[in-house]
């Protein structure tokens, strides 16, 4: 499950707090003193929670994640052994919650916010947050399945988009293009590079295989809350953004529209279409970022 996009921008400046934690104003500081702060996980962590609200994850708090991960992808895993033609989505929703709760976890999804169900279930034009009803799978769909786990109080999120019977080339081409653009996402986590170059690596994988990214809702942090700072939309230039840190925590999750990008909302006010009808398709993991790269803390190929 994903944020809308915000429009406001964090930025460091000369009035910020120091990162080094002293408590005086960065240009008080070490700016002053010609001298790049020291780099300790504490004080990064007290840094970026002050400068952009963003809680850096310990070895404890990344465990528990992973646990909650483990438990993500056994739930996924148990849906894609039961789909098939003629399941309604909230057949899906069932398997989702029930197999949740017997595992000692609860659906972060089921009333966020007023969203009625335990997991998102969005089939072929529908982009993202479509609630499990009566609607019935047919050969040759695509549906993607979000479930997000709590569990022990830590949050993770994974989703997949799944053949339903025998798709078509253009399913096959969409779902392809989903995955491949997540993967470049997560190929740009690591020490030193920014949010931006995940979005620039996703937009510049699908739209150079005429796809669309959509804009209007973005990935986000996670573990102690369902959704955290930052938000990770899935375009952007190199260079742009919060830079990454070992300790960050966050989803990402390109919607890719085989069309336009263009959407609207049902008048349920949560799912979201694609406004020119094409399929859309989505792939989603939850990232930490660590000394060296990446660790997907909810691991798929």
């Amino acid at each position: 499950m994903k944020f809308q996009m915000s429009k406001k921008k964090a930025k460091i400046g000369r009035n910020n707090p120091c990162p080094c934690g002293s408590g005086l104003k960065y240009k008080k500081c070490c700016l002053r003193k010609g001298k790049a702060p020291p780099k300790t996980f504490e004080s990064t962590r007290h840094f970026y929670y002050r400068q952009y609200k963003i809680r850096l994850k310990g070895k404890e708090d990344i465990e528990g994640i992973r646990q909650a991960g483990r438990l993500v992808l056994d739930t996924l895993d148990l849906v894609e052994s039961e789909i098939k033609p003629g399941m309604t989505t909230d057949n899906i929703n069932t398997l989702v919650h029930e197999f949740t709760v017997k595992n000692g976890a609860k659906p972060a999804p089921l009333r966020y916010r007023g969203f009625p169900k335990s997991t998102c279930v969005s089939v072929n034009e529908v982009i993202c947050h479509g609630i499990p009803g009566d609607r019935v799978l047919n050969d040759g769909d695509i549906v993607n399945v979000d479930v997000t786990s709590v569990l022990k109080g830590y949050f993770a999120d994974a989703n997949k988009t799944f053949f339903v019977g025998t798709p078509g080339p253009n399913a096959r081409k969409i779902v392809e293009i989903s995955r491949d653009s997540m993967k470049a996402g997560i190929k740009m986590v690591r020490p030193g590079n920014t949010i931006g170059d995940i979005g620039w690596a996703i937009q510049k994988s699908a739209e150079g295989r005429g796809a669309s990214v959509v804009r209007e809702f973005v990935g986000h942090g996670i573990g102690f809350q369902f959704h955290e700072a930052p938000q990770v939309p899935h375009y952007g230039k190199r260079g742009d953004g919060i830079p990454l840190v070992p300790g960050m925590v966050f989803t990402i999750e390109p919607m890719i529209n085989l069309g336009k990008k263009d959407l609207y909302l049902l008048k349920d006010k949560w799912t979201a279409v694609t406004k020119d009808g094409s399929l859309s398709a989505q792939f989603e993991q939850t990232v930490l970022v660590t000394e060296d790269g990446f660790e997907s803390l909810t691991p798929y190929v």
